[in-house]
């Protein structure tokens, strides 16, 4: 099993869950975070004040798949958040040990 944590465009969110859904992953966290990468912020201009934005709007998703689902998720994330520009997203992907539902004790594999 792998963890998927991406970090994306907010705007990108809805293509990036239908794409998901697509390929059968089923659940997903979504947090609103803050941060930057290379582009390292950048300046805008409010009632004639310029000031600098340094940490950029993002949402982080988090989504669980088995090994078979992994390149598949990745590829629906990566189409579906993709503009072109600086800023699009980072995926790391991570091995997950194990996965546990609470409600029916189901483990790994089945628990996802």
């Amino acid at each position: 099993m792998k963890w998927i944590n991406a970090v994306i465009k907010p705007f990108t969110l809805d293509d990036v869950r239908e794409a998901l859904a697509e390929v059968g992953i089923q659940g997903m966290t979504v947090t609103e975070v803050k941060g930057f990468g290379r582009q390292h912020g950048h300046t805008e201009l409010y009632r004639g004040a310029e000031y600098v934005v340094d940490f950029l709007p993002k949402l982080k998703l988090e989504v669980a798949v088995t090994d078979e689902q992994l390149e598949r998720a990745i590829e629906a994330i990566s189409h579906a958040a993709r503009t072109g520009k600086v800023g699009d997203g980072k995926i790391f992907v991570l091995d997950l040990e194990q996965a546990i539902r609470i409600r029916t004790q189901e483990v790994d594999d089945d628990a996802l």
